[in-house]
């Protein structure tokens, strides 16, 4: 009996580990509650990928498309992107001393994000410009993945990188076991997201699209460069999300989410695609895991999209009362 035992021992434990791995499996969206949403996306990709089913959906086409700031990570008390410029700012202020009376570059030294924010949109645009240029698209991408290794949220005190939503880097994980295309459509600066989302999100950089910065083609001690210019190029924002996704993917998502009045018309250019659709709007309800806003914050703002929602119903997550977890453990 010991040696039929000792034969049959791996393979009940191989039984078992393939019967722990198909129950992990029949649930893709752990960090979910078993709520109307979560039953709808299922839904909606369990039909979209049957062969044979009226609504399939080839693999060529689905298309999904995702907002960062707000969507798939934080933003608050403000987009994430500025508190790296203020750090920059802070490692630069000593070959400026003008700064320390000059803003809003006064206000980030001290790092008063009150202050800043005085200077209204004006002030924060010259800050963004000032820290994210005058060097190489190489030396800036690894200027944010050495910051990304240590910066920590202020209220939170967690790592930014660790400030992603754990429910939707499940959806972008099932829509990518599923042959979905995945891709960011964010506002969002695309070379800082390039730096850290790629393995944040396992979205690939060529799939990344957001604001930048103009560039500059130049040969520096004998190589070539991109150096990055103190302009604006592309603000990657509201109606300009759509004809990104036109110039750089050429079809139109079967599935898009926003959280804001920003992802409006990605969500409308989503939902008139000739193929069915799922339009996802993430709404801030928790204010004990997170934070609860909408039409009154300034980041974040939402209320015309909102109302189209509730028109045309879209899928609108509370974040409060469908989602069991927020951040990775």
């Amino acid at each position: 009996m010991k040696r039929i035992s000792s034969f049959f021992l791996p393979l009940v434990m191989l039984a078992f580990s393939h019967f722990s791995l198909a129950n992990t499996a029949l649930d893709p969206l752990p960090s979910w509650n078993n709520t109307d949403i979560k039953k709808q996306i299922v839904e909606y990709v369990s039909t979209v990928t049957q062969e044979g089913n009226e609504h399939f959906i080839p693999v060529s086409d689905r298309i999904a498309t995702f907002d960062n700031d707000g969507t798939l990570w934080g933003e608050k008390p403000v987009y994430f992107q500025i508190y790296f410029a203020i750090d920059q700012i802070k490692a630069q202020a000593k070959n400026h001393p003008e700064w320390k009376t000059e803003e809003p570059f006064a206000s980030a030294i001290k790092g008063d994000i009150e202050g800043i924010s005085k200077s209204g949109m004006e002030g924060i645009a010259k800050l963004i410009l000032t820290s994210h240029s005058g060097m190489t698209t190489q030396e800036f991408e690894a200027t944010v993945k050495e910051w990304i290794k240590t910066a920590r949220h202020p209220v939170t005190k967690r790592p930014f990188n660790k400030m992603i939503y754990q429910p939707m880097v499940e959806l972008l994980s099932y829509l990518q076991d599923n042959n979905f295309k995945t891709y960011i459509v964010s506002a969002g600066g695309v070379e800082f997201m390039r730096a850290w989302a790629p393995e944040a999100y396992n979205i690939p950089k060529e799939q990344i699209f957001g604001s930048s910065l103009k560039t500059e083609y130049k040969i520096v001690d004998g190589k070539p460069v991109i150096m990055r210019l103190p302009e604006i190029g592309v603000n990657n924002d509201k109606a300009q999300k759509p004809s990104t996704i036109q110039t750089y993917i050429g079809k139109k998502p079967v599935i898009a989410g926003g959280n804001s009045d920003g992802d409006l018309e990605m969500l409308q250019w989503t939902k008139s695609s000739s193929h069915p659709t799922l339009a996802i709007l993430v709404h801030h309800t928790d204010d004990k895991r997170e934070w609860a806003y909408d039409k009154d914050s300034s980041v974040g703002h939402l209320e015309k999209a909102m109302i189209l929602a509730e028109k045309d119903k879209w899928n609108v997550v509370d974040m409060k009362k469908d989602w069991n977890q927020i951040f990775p453990k």
